[in-house]
């Protein structure tokens, strides 16, 4: 217990270090604008798929929390998330890009005045809520899963199920070179469940009214 306390607070820590050095650098969103060349070809594009390790849609990034973007984005970059491509997109990114590029998602396509219910837009099952009450989701990501308690939490309502189930088993891989995420409070949470349960829950999720959205590019429509 006392070895399982020490490691969720170096987390807390290396996260709130994290946030604190983010928030000295300033994003431009109209920077940023020039700077998504990488990431249009896939989160710019509406159904686009990817396919490793598995078929999925590629998650909305538009309307996401900038800080949780370049939380996301380091995480790529120093392995703790090992998706081959993200890692080395994520590499060539210095602290003012993913600044940037942060700040351009959150902004783009965001109505102005528009507002979500406080509460979930559909109530679970029961089944599906015994489930959320295990790992208390929404002490982290809010009641309607759209606002989470700290900008560096990801935003989950409306996102597309398969891409949070993909991301939901990652936080159970351990040493895979190519698969897995290293978050360890995360971890904790998802090996609570079976796979089918996580799946459940990522069903749930998608379900809800939500922020976030994918943008056509110009190009693409």
């Amino acid at each position: 217990m006392i070895k399982l306390l020490t490691t969720i607070f170096a987390v807390a820590v290396s996260c709130v270090t994290v946030s604190s050095f983010a928030q000295e650098i300033k994003g431009d969103a109209k920077a940023g604008e020039t700077k998504n060349a990488m990431c249009i070809g896939c989160h710019g594009i509406k159904g686009y798929q990817a396919s490793f390790p598995e078929v999925y849609r590629v998650p909305m990034i538009s309307g996401q929390s900038g800080k949780y973007i370049v939380s996301a984005l380091n995480a790529y970059k120093k392995g703790e998330r090992k998706h081959p491509s993200m890692r080395a997109i994520a590499q060539s990114l210095n602290d003012q890009d993913m600044a940037d590029l942060a700040a351009y998602y959150e902004a783009d396509g965001v109505v102005a005045a528009a507002s979500l219910p406080a509460e979930p837009s559909k109530k679970p099952s029961a089944e599906v809520q015994a489930l959320l009450n295990k790992a208390n989701c929404a002490s982290c990501h809010g009641a309607n899963f759209s606002k989470p308690i700290d900008p560096a939490y990801p935003k989950l309502g409306g996102q597309h199920a398969d891409y949070l189930f993909v991301a939901l088993k990652a936080y159970k891989v351990d040493n895979n070179p190519k698969v897995g995420r290293a978050n360890a409070i995360m971890a904790g949470m998802a090996k609570q469940y079976t796979n089918a349960e996580l799946k459940q829950l990522a069903n749930y999720m998608a379900s809800l009214q939500g922020d976030l959205k994918t943008v056509p590019q110009s190009r693409f429509r």
